[in-house]
């Protein structure tokens, strides 16, 4: 069963902000209008993994993965990453707005798990935050217009932004941004104070000031004043609500994508994506939430150089594929475009795969010409590492999950 393509079982998060219709409709199911349907997981994760059929019956992926790692992973995959999947594939749809949220690199998560493993921190405690040793890196396609914010702006940008929405309640905050930062390191270090003294601010005056940035708000005609508006509605007594004023505010149109490199402080507020990402659990949370926050570690992982947040659009890799270039070890993503009379033929996979069918349909011609596997839309494939040469025939489009070659060296 680890040489032939497998057909995934996959689950369906149910997060409060998940859309009412994007997913249940990618996957041909019926809405009630009420249910929201957050997340589809396509991957070995252990919180939820999805199941593939062996000998008629159902197994997880993971536990399927743990009996045959060298055979579904390749030698080189299974020894890079402990035998485990490094990947998680997600079809995401957001009706509400996701938490502000930043993930550790490979140091910090290996730190911090020994850590928490020697303070005798349960894994699944609702205040642990490192659940496994490995960092998070992620890529967001948008197949939907997508809306988010990602890293922090230049200390001169929040300044008037703050001045603008806030100039009583954050006037703490302008204070830490002179207007003479010239180096990097001082740029970097006044935003990290002002971020900290916002997290820290007294619960009084954190309600005073986000009433002053929504009223003001509700006066300026500007995305950022839409949004503040919009977080306020949901997280009142959230200092999150001010973060379009300190972070990258990002619109994705369809088929371009975005990377977060670990530290960066991000949040999803709106739209339909395709998000891939390394098998890590590793959240550290920032507003826009009722779970727990530990201000103290996220300042030691989040990254307050600002910066402009590039635009990934895909490259050509052949007549058929686009990859969206990043420098993340554990995955890669892909766009394959098919259509009768130009079938696409994927590489020899070294490593496992995964295949998400979009839209249209298609076949999946592994090994015999006459053997194929039907794909409709919103159906996946599990390609092992030791699958032949693999040709896709058909009408369709595809997202395309791997392991980057250079990992596999």
């Amino acid at each position: 069963m680890t040489d032939k393509p497998l057909r995934l079982e996959n689950p369906v998060q149910h997060y409060a902000w998940g859309s009412k219709s994007f997913i249940q409709e990618l996957l041909g199911r019926k809405t009630d209008g009420r249910t929201p349907w957050a997340e589809l997981w396509m991957g070995a994760h252990p919180k939820a993994p999805s199941r593939v059929p062996v000998n008629g019956d159902f197994v997880p992926l993971d536990s399927l993965i743990a009996r045959h790692p060298e055979e579904i992973l390749g030698s080189a995959v299974a020894g890079a990453f402990g035998g485990t999947l490094p990947f998680l594939f997600k079809v995401l749809a957001a009706d509400q707005p996701l938490s502000i949220q930043a993930h550790p690199d490979r140091h910090l998560a290996e730190e911090g798990y020994e850590r928490e493993n020697r303070l005798g921190i349960p894994i699944d405690a609702p205040h642990r935050n490192y659940r496994d040793r490995w960092p998070k890196p992620e890529i967001i396609c948008a197949v939907k217009p997508f809306s988010a914010l990602n890293g922090f702006r230049k200390a001169s940008e929040i300044k008037t932004l703050f001045t603008t929405f806030c100039p009583d309640g954050l006037s703490g905050a302008i204070d830490m941004l002179p207007d003479d930062i010239i180096s990097g390191d001082d740029e970097a270090s006044a935003i990290r104070s002002m971020f900290e003294w916002m997290l820290r601010m007294p619960a009084e005056k954190k309600s005073e000031a986000l009433r002053e940035a929504n009223e003001r708000a509700s006066d300026i005609q500007s995305d950022e004043a839409g949004w503040i508006t919009r977080l306020f509605a949901y997280y009142p007594e959230d200092i999150g609500v001010m973060s379009p004023l300190f972070l990258n505010l990002i619109r994705l149109e369809p088929f371009t994508a975005m990377f977060l490199a670990p530290g960066s402080l991000h949040a999803y507020l709106e739209g339909a994506g395709i998000e891939l990402m390394a098998n890590s659990d590793n959240v550290l949370r920032g507003g826009l939430t009722s779970k727990h926050m530990n201000v103290t570690e996220l300042l030691r992982v989040v990254n307050f150089s600002p910066a402009p947040v590039g635009i990934l659009r895909p490259v050509a890799r052949s007549a058929c594929e686009q990859v969206f270039q990043t420098t993340a070890d554990e995955f890669e993503l892909c766009v394959i475009r098919v259509n009768e009379g130009h079938p696409c033929s994927l590489p020899v996979p070294e490593g496992p795969e995964i295949l998400l069918c979009m839209n249209g349909s298609g076949r999946v011609f592994c090994g015999a010409e006459d053997s194929f596997y039907g794909m409709e839309q919103g159906q996946s494939l599990l390609i092992p590492a030791g699958t032949g040469p693999c040709t896709i025939k058909g009408d369709a489009m595809f997202f395309r999950a791997s392991v980057p070659r250079a990992t596999r060296r």
